[in-house]
């Protein structure tokens, strides 16, 4: 599984953190610690992996009548430009 992408906005090192207090399944961070998984980056990359995916559904949703129209376009009457591909 290709890792997640994470946003410009975490891979700063001055990025501003923020305590934070959240409750987690008891068993699943006694797992990660004798994993000696980082909590605080694991839980950071799971939110930053749930904003992207929230966010590309709302921008979806705001432009599905954009896209539908485009798409609607093309299959009526092809690329614009199709008589200019090489290929």
């Amino acid at each position: 599984m290709p890792a997640p992408h994470v946003p410009s906005f975490l891979r700063t090192k001055t990025a501003g953190r923020q305590p934070t207090n959240l409750p987690l399944n008891a068993a699943l961070v006694a797992t990660a610690r004798e994993l000696k998984v980082n909590l605080s980056e694991a839980a950071e990359h799971g939110i930053a992996s749930a904003v992207a995916a929230r966010r590309r559904e709302l921008w979806l949703a705001a432009n599905r009548a954009a896209l539908a129209s485009s798409n609607d376009y093309v299959e009526s009457f092809g690329l614009p430009l199709a008589r200019h591909r090489g290929f």
